[in-house]
């Protein structure tokens, strides 16, 4: 897989270049990941600014701030879909562009709120990152996804072929399959996007324990709104308007009083109507 530089979408472009022309394959000890005076933005509107942080292996931090703020972009440079156009992005030390982006990605498991899956079997879903996988492996991480049981009550079981971007499934049912595929890979580093954010409250228990086994031993980034999902974070990094606004642990800005806390009570409120809005619908069985 190879990502085009920007450039390559301007009509006056003779030719394109790949993102990794210069790119090589690099063997990582570690897989820390560290930002640096990081700028970036889309044509002529720029979202993040002088963004500076770094997230030590095998920890999990969590990323919040209203939409726009630069979220899911922090997300999108960590991956390499872009380049930043000021500072530097490392993992493990090396800065991104030194990289391939083949085997950069290797390296990263990407979890999203909107699932996609291919029309073809689940089988060929759950091994897209690892074509090779046995069926043993592919099972184990089936079961640990919460996901095989109700694969086997298909009609063909791995081999049941499911609809152009999953339509058969329920969102559940999308999801855990996408948290086997990223199991199955094993990647060191793990990006959910607001893994949850759609997901009915009987499913959730489900997904979170399901994301409870892919996240083990890993270095994690989360971008969540439920509070539930990044109080146990290791860091929390709180995004305004393209910068990082604030940084700690649950408690610590908590205490601190400023837009963390302002933004836990909003989404505790809104959860709290939401659950008694759920709990008063007719249930039928």
């Amino acid at each position: 897989m190879r990502f085009l530089g920007s450039s390559c979408r301007q009509k006056k472009e003779k030719s394109v270049y790949f993102i990794d022309a210069d790119g090589k394959e690099i063997a990582l000890s570690h897989y820390d990941i560290a930002f640096e005076h990081v700028n970036f933005g889309y044509d002529e509107r720029q979202i993040l600014k002088d963004v500076s942080f770094r997230i030590p292996e095998r920890t999990s931090t969590a990323i919040v701030g209203l939409s726009g703020s630069g979220k899911t972009t922090i997300c999108s440079l960590v991956a390499r879909f872009y380049d930043p156009q000021g500072g530097r992005i490392t993992v493990g030390g090396h800065d991104l562009k030194e990289f391939a982006c083949d085997g950069l990605l290797s390296n990263v498991s990407m979890v999203f709120q909107n699932v996609y899956l291919f029309h073809d079997t689940v089988r060929a879903n759950i091994c897209f990152g690892k074509p090779d996988a046995t069926d043993e492996e592919m099972i184990e991480a089936a079961k640990k996804a919460r996901c095989h049981d109700f694969i086997m009550a298909m009609p063909d079981g791995y081999d049941t072929v499911i609809g152009e971007g999953g339509g058969t499934l329920s969102g559940g049912e999308k999801q855990r399959i996408s948290i086997a595929r990223a199991m199955l890979k094993g990647a060191p580093i793990i990006i959910l996007d607001e893994a949850t954010a759609s997901i009915d409250p009987e499913n959730e228990h489900l997904i979170q324990s399901a994301i409870s086994e892919l996240t083990k031993g890993k270095t994690i980034i989360t971008i969540a709104h439920r509070p539930a999902t990044i109080r146990n974070a290791d860091q929390i990094l709180v995004v305004e308007d393209g910068r990082i606004a604030e940084c700690g642990t649950h408690d610590e800005l908590i205490a601190a009083d400023g837009l963390y806390r302002r933004f836990v009570k909003i989404r505790e409120k809104a959860e709290n109507s939401n659950s008694l809005s759920y709990s008063c619908r007719p249930h039928i069985y």
